[in-house]
């Protein structure tokens, strides 16, 4: 590896785990115990993660086997036992370190690392994600049906991404709790993020799926002054046909805009105005109808039809703009399909015991993709390194830390980390 990447992610992400403040997480740990900081042991999972470890007897094994040089670089002074991570992780409230994301976001922010692509304003994507450990309680992990007389249960979070900005970071999550479904949970997730981005005028849209929409959840939103976009199906039936008999039947010349995926797909996008009032809806003023016609493997065509509903004027965005933001909604799926396929959160969760334990991994789990989201689109410069998998960036930064000499790391800026 070039010893300039080598200092690049030494010195990247030294900075930005002491911005995210870990030592400002209580430790509610009897200081009888305490033989290892709480701040040291979580950003050793962090930092774990970001190399691709998969389990915490891999992050044992990184932290016995890390140069004395990236050691003293992240503050850490010998091995960290599994077994001394695993029991303080499992002793944790998981709520706190979302606290921990925010500063990270915010300190992007103020250097300027979040800018929004080819959109007027800020857009946040919120959806739900789920991970199965054999394990329940009644707070963080929601019994599923037992098959084969197996016990399952899913610790589930719902996930804020700013699909405004080419890094798509996550931004805000919150633990989706046992007793309850998304359509319920939507009010606390959104006003969570309110309150932890609301006057910063970071975003002025949000957008789900059809499993949020309903008028409670639209008046939440639209109570504290951000418009929403959200999908629309059968569940809301009147507005369903009134959407259909307003757009279905507009043929393709007709578009307002369209795309072409670089496989030949071909999207559409058509757009209208609602009267005020329909249906008990006072802030509803747009709907939205994106088609997706493609050719499968056999040249076969076919056609997939979507249905949105928005606060937003439709003037307040280009036809294309439209567009953009209801593509650009799919990146939160992007996101949980990053932290399954790379960081292998469904399959490895590194807890699945105690779910509160597997709730607080997925929080710092979330902490690690945002900083290696910022790094690969922000950070780096060539198109050549951000086109780069994730999973060959995360072997890089393994390659690091247990590579890396004194000589390779000689005069980066030192950041000591506290304890």
């Amino acid at each position: 590896m070039q010893r300039r990447m080598i200092r690049r992610i030494a010195g990247n992400f030294s900075r930005r785990l002491m911005e995210a403040e870990l030592e400002k997480v209580e430790d509610e740990r009897d200081r009888r115990g305490r033989r290892w900081p709480l701040a040291t042991v979580l950003r050793t999972v962090v930092l774990s993660m970001l190399a691709g470890a998969k389990s915490l007897a891999d992050m044992e094994s990184l932290t016995a086997n890390m140069t004395v040089a990236m050691k003293r670089r992240f503050g850490l002074q010998r091995r960290l036992p599994d077994t001394t991570a695993r029991s303080v992780l499992c002793g944790l409230n998981p709520e706190p370190l979302v606290l921990r994301l925010h500063a990270v976001v915010r300190k992007a922010a103020r250097r300027k690392a979040i800018k929004h692509d080819g959109l007027p304003f800020g857009v946040v994507s919120l959806d739900g994600k789920g991970t199965a450990i054999p394990a329940v309680d009644d707070w963080y992990a929601q019994r599923q049906s037992q098959q084969g007389g197996k016990l399952t249960g899913l610790v589930r979070t719902v996930t804020a991404v700013l699909t405004s900005s080419p890094a798509r970071p996550l931004i805000d999550v919150t633990p989706l709790p046992a007793r309850t479904h998304e359509v319920g949970w939507f009010q606390a997730a959104f006003e969570h993020l309110m309150a932890a981005y609301g006057s910063s005028d970071g975003f002025r849209l949000v957008t789900y799926d059809a499993g949020a929409t309903s008028l409670h959840n639209a008046d939440t939103v639209r109570r504290h002054g951000v418009h929403y976009l959200f999908g629309l199906k059968d569940t809301q039936p009147s507005l369903r046909r009134e959407a259909e008999r307003l757009l279905g039947s507009r043929p393709d010349s007709e578009c307002d805009a369209s795309s072409t995926d670089a496989d030949g797909g071909v999207r559409r996008v058509y757009l209208t105005t609602v009267d005020p009032g329909l249906c008990g809806w006072d802030h509803l003023r747009t709907f939205v109808r994106v088609t997706h016609t493609s050719k499968d493997k056999q040249g076969k065509v076919e056609q997939t039809t979507r249905y949105f509903l928005s606060s937003l004027p439709q003037s307040r965005l280009r036809p294309k703009q439209w567009l953009l933001v209801i593509r650009r909604h799919w990146a939160v799926e992007t996101t949980h399909q990053i932290l399954d396929m790379a960081f292998k959160e469904d399959d490895k969760p590194w807890i699945t015991s105690q779910p509160r334990g597997a709730a607080v991994l997925m929080m710092l789990r979330r902490i690690a993709y945002t900083l290696l989201t910022f790094f690969l689109n922000v950070t780096l410069r060539s198109d050549e390194h951000r086109a780069q998998p994730w999973k060959t960036l995360m072997r890089s930064i393994d390659i690091a830390l247990l590579t890396a000499t004194a000589e390779d790391l000689a005069g980066l800026r030192e950041h000591p980390a506290p304890s």
